[in-house]
């Protein structure tokens, strides 16, 4: 591999078990850039479950790596709170934040807040809904496939996976369609430090973000006088819950919406070609059987795990895996790693796109936080897939992914393929 990732797994498998085990630090960027984190979450299931890292870019934190554990943690709101936070982040993005309002977003709230706001905007993401759009992403799965160059590398990640999440996205919020990727961008610029993505400076990443509050603001304005329509936006304007809030709140909602429509899908539909690639027995199995198309969907979310980590704060002391937990510590759920769990999933590195259980996973969270748009970012795969493959017997990697930089997001920048020309 051109980018010596295969040398820095070597050299991270090393680094690993040649640490001592109070060292360890599983919050590195680079670990997920070089798709090298493996081998220390197997050193933490194996030998420190709960485990305290003492020192870090992001402070002091704890880290739960184990299936079952994680569970236990995202189902325990009580002891395991929200409200400072869901993600690490660094002491230098801390630094940052402390001198603008925090926008908080139901994500970040314990009940009853939480639990209103939420339903609030559940109703897009229902059963019908997701009935009545599925035939619009159908067809713009179709457009999109039917576009891409034949013979030629290009981006999947570019003219695939982002244009169909921002084209779903731009329907959920009712944004203006010709602009969508105003929303891709947006999101990028919320979820990268300075140095990454598209994000130059603090300052470049505090003017872009007001530049997208304001345009939602403008959103807001008009809808919150208007008849209430079945958009999220207007949705957030009239609920009984949401439309009193205070503009940080609806910055943060937002923010949380725009990340959550998509991350989630947007690297798991990059995921699903690189981990076909990467198992072509498994492709070869899919194309034999598209009636796997759902089962390889649960199966690239789980591999995948787009989100790698979730975070709480500990209301309490508190004992837990035999750790005693301090009142205000943070305490990671590395949802990468629990999905990873040998004593949960048969062969958890193994890509198998007809396992027995496929939605055995984390990816999506549990408890009160699960996704709440779940559903759609299934349903987007499935039909994204059920297109390709009436179109293209294959898609060829053509080079190596570049990785995003960052222990949060757990995607791809780029990945380059082929469509190969028919015969």
């Amino acid at each position: 591999m051109a980018d010596g990732s295969v040398d820095f797994r070597r050299e991270a498998r090393d680094r690993a078990y040649g640490t001592p085990l109070e060292a360890l630090n599983p919050a590195q960027p680079e670990l997920f850039v070089h798709d090298s984190w493996g081998p220390t979450f197997e050193r933490l299931r194996a030998e420190a479950p709960v485990h305290y890292t003492a020192e870090s870019d992001y402070g002091p934190f704890w880290s739960v790596t184990r299936y079952n554990d994680i569970m236990a943690v995202d189902t325990n709101h009580h002891v395991f709170s929200s409200e400072d936070g869901i993600t690490l982040q660094s002491l230098e993005s801390k630094a940052e934040m402390a001198k603008r309002p925090q926008r908080q977003s139901f994500i970040s709230m314990d009940p009853p807040r939480h639990d209103e706001q939420r339903k609030t905007v559940s109703p897009v993401v229902a059963p019908a809904n997701l009935a009545r759009m599925a035939p619009i992403i159908r067809e713009r799965a179709g457009i999109i496939l039917d576009c891409l160059p034949i013979g030629t590398e290009f981006d999947w990640v570019d003219l695939v996976s982002k244009e169909l999440t921002a084209m779903t996205l731009a329907t959920l919020f009712d944004f203006p369609f010709d602009q969508r990727r105003r929303l891709t961008h947006w999101s990028d610029m919320m979820t990268n430090a300075p140095g990454h993505g598209p994000v130059k400076s603090w300052d470049h990443k505090r003017a872009e973000l007001d530049e997208c509050f304001a345009a939602f603001r403008e959103l807001w304005n008009e809808r919150v006088d208007a008849e209430p329509k079945f958009d999220l936006i207007s949705m957030l304007a009239h609920g009984e819950a949401t439309r009193n809030m205070d503009v940080n709140t609806f910055n943060g909602n937002l923010g949380l919406l725009i990340i959550g429509g998509n991350d989630t899908t947007r690297n798991t539909i990059s995921g699903s070609v690189f981990a076909l690639n990467r198992h072509p027995a498994q492709y070869d199995k899919l194309r034999a059987d598209p009636s796997l198309i759902p089962s390889m969907v649960s199966e690239t979310i789980r591999w995948q795990t787009p989100l790698a980590h979730m975070r709480r704060t500990a209301t309490q002391d508190f004992e837990f895996g035999g750790k005693a937990i301090k009142k205000d510590d943070l305490v990671v759920m590395w949802y990468v790693s629990g999905n990873r769990d040998d004593t949960v999933i048969a062969n958890p590195n193994d890509y198998v796109i007809d396992r027995e259980r496929p939605r055995t996973h984390l990816s999506f969270g549990f408890g009160i936080h699960r996704c709440v748009g779940n559903r759609l970012a299934e349903l987007q795969l499935t039909i994204i897939w059920e297109e390709i493959l009436k179109r293209f017997p294959t898609i060829e990697l053509a080079g190596e992914p570049t990785r995003t930089h960052s222990v949060f997001v757990k995607g791809y920048e780029t990945l380059p393929v082929v469509i190969p020309r028919r015969n």
